[in-house]
């Protein structure tokens, strides 16, 4: 008798644990569906661990978004093309970029919208051990940047300049802006081009600045959003709840400085975290309010990308 009581209570724990876990497994799927729904819903936007991401980092953080009653929500990424694919796709809504990317993005047939100009440059800095101090010394060396993007511009930029062919500057792709900066640090290239925090950490450690984008009256810098957006109601909604709480952030960013928010550069931005305290630059960086970008800088940037593409086709024939 006691072996059959035995064996009853056995077969009831078992089946109670077969309820338990069914059960866990229904709740799990049922979060998972609502978690995927939410996301759908949400505004998403991707962003790199750059200092032009830095408005969006703070709305995101300091809850200016909820302050707003807006569910908007950052993709984080470390690579151009990773964020190109992903509003191509339609995995997000908006992009921080470069207006080279977003107008291959536009021509090859995804409708984007310019929202905000950012205050994105990049400086071309050659390795302390390469001993190149003029931009002419670049001939029959490397320099790391991404392909189709504002540094690909400006590549062309320095070729130009220097008379040199474009045959004996060796362009090397890496796309990923942290891995780019490790193989300067690492001595792993001749050049590159960077931009901010990355740019201030390779200054730093006593790296040559050959070419700042600055001083050449190009601003590149974007956010856009695909237009499909635009046609939503509740998207429209959000929209507008994004660009209050980006100025908002591009406002307090402006009052009180970069310093306070170091916490969230450190956390996010980490390549620049090392000696970003330090850099006066870096802390007193001013960010422009929500505004389209100049039309000579995307008449640009269309002009290069169409070059590039006839060049393409010129040599297919």
């Amino acid at each position: 008798m006691k072996k059959i009581m035995v064996l009853m209570t056995a077969v009831m724990l078992l089946a109670a644990c077969g309820q338990s876990y069914e059960e866990k497994q229904r709740i799990t799927r049922q979060q998972r569906l609502k978690m995927l729904r939410e996301d759908s819903a949400a505004l998403k936007v991707a962003v790199l661990p750059t200092m032009d991401c830095l408005p969006l980092l703070v709305a995101s953080e300091r809850g200016f978004f909820k302050d707003l009653g807006v569910d908007i929500r950052l993709k984080h990424y470390t690579a151009q093309m990773d964020c190109d694919t992903a509003v191509e796709r339609g995995r997000v809504e908006g992009v921080v970029s470069d207006l080279v990317r977003t107008e291959r993005l536009r021509q090859r047939g995804t409708e984007l919208r310019y929202v905000a100009a950012t205050n994105a440059y990049w400086q071309l800095i050659a390795n302390r051990k390469a001993r190149i101090r003029e931009m002419k010394h670049l001939e029959d060396k490397m320099i790391a940047m991404t392909r189709h993007s504002a540094t690909d511009l400006l590549c062309d930029a320095v070729v130009d300049s220097t008379k040199l062919k474009a045959e004996h500057v060796f362009r090397v792709q890496v796309n990923d802006v942290n891995i780019r900066l490790g193989m300067l640090l690492g001595n792993e290239m001749d050049a590159m081009l960077l931009t901010e925090p990355q740019a201030t950490v390779a200054r730093q450690q006593k790296h040559e600045v050959l070419l700042d984008s600055r001083r050449m009256d190009l601003n590149l810098g974007v956010v856009a959003f695909r237009e499909s957006v635009l046609a939503d109601t509740a998207r429209q909604r959000q929209m507008d709840a994004f660009l209050k709480a980006y100025d908002r952030a591009c406002d307090s960013l402006n009052r009180y400085g970069v310093g306070p928010y170091m916490p969230i550069v450190e956390r996010w931005l980490s390549a620049g975290a090392g000696g970003a305290r330090a850099d006066k630059g870096l802390l007193n960086m001013k960010f422009p309010r929500a505004a389209a970008p100049r039309q000579q800088d995307i008449d640009r940037a269309a002009k290069w990308w169409a070059a590039v593409v006839a060049n393409k086709n010129s040599a297919a024939k």
